[in-house]
């Protein structure tokens, strides 16, 4: 994956907006957060916050201005198909104040789709090529049907593999920041071990993020897993020495007790 280079110092942030019924009722699974968080994180966007509305025009309008107020990119998923209750297109057409319309070439995408496969372009799967007015289409490889892209607001599918295709089309395209480098520390104790201590070492460090992320070992019991993160390579080499030191400190303690 590839993506346009900004300053380098610059932070480029995002959230994402899950759209969908079926997932707050638990019928639908959400596999896109997970993975449009890696996909960001590795090209230099910071994910800040992910939002899942209902399928409710209030609720999608108010929490789409909301967020591209407030970030540099939205990502919604979901909401984008042929059913009654797919009204994305219609909600994001209205935040942004502009008309909704059958854009000529997604409905020319539909009928080849349509022919390669045997099917009928019906009024279903036609309000798929329902388009905000201004938008820029975000092609689909996977079935045809394509996303959109207004503002800065990146709307795709919420099948995951659509959504995956989706979001490698747009990558190139988008402004990236300086990455987030990242170093785990096994720390062979258990949380409640090092919770002050790691709170004393993150204090001394401002420039890095540590976070402790508890886990059981099959061997060893509860243990925790220490992650420094930072955009300087220094300072996050920095910490990572203080929170290994400290871990030596907090064992030696610990076994004394």
């Amino acid at each position: 994956m590839s993506a346009m280079s900004s300053a380098p110092s610059e932070i480029v942030s995002a959230a994402v907006l899950v759209i969908g019924d079926e997932i707050l009722s638990g019928r639908t699974k959400d596999k896109n957060i997970g993975y449009i968080a890696d996909y960001l994180t590795a090209i230099g966007i910071d994910l800040k916050e992910v939002r899942v509305v209902s399928d409710d025009e209030d609720a999608i309008v108010a929490a789409l201005n909301a967020l591209r107020n407030k970030y540099s990119y939205v990502f919604t998923t979901g909401g984008i198909g042929p059913t009654h209750d797919d009204i994305t297109a219609d909600c994001i057409a209205k935040a942004f104040g502009v008309s909704i319309d059958y854009h000529p070439r997604a409905v020319e995408i539909l009928k080849e789709r349509m022919a390669k496969i045997g099917g009928e372009l019906n009024e279903a799967r036609l309000r798929m090529a329902r388009i905000p007015k201004g938008a820029e289409l975000v092609a689909n490889k996977v079935s045809g049907a394509p996303g959109f892209w207004i503002g800065n607001v990146i709307v795709m599918a919420g099948v995951p593999s659509i959504m995956q295709a989706m979001l490698d089309e747009v990558a190139p395209k988008l402004k990236t920041g300086t990455k987030l480098l990242s170093e785990t520390i096994r720390a062979d104790a258990k949380e409640g071990d090092v919770g002050t201590e790691l709170g004393a070492v993150a204090k001394a460090h401002p420039e890095a993020i540590i976070g402790s992320y508890p886990f059981f070992d099959e061997k060893l019991g509860p243990n925790t897993n220490i992650v420094v993160r930072s955009r300087d390579a220094e300072k996050l080499a920095q910490a990572k020495v203080a929170v290994e030191e400290m871990l030596v400190q907090v064992k030696a303690q610990v076994s004394r007790n």
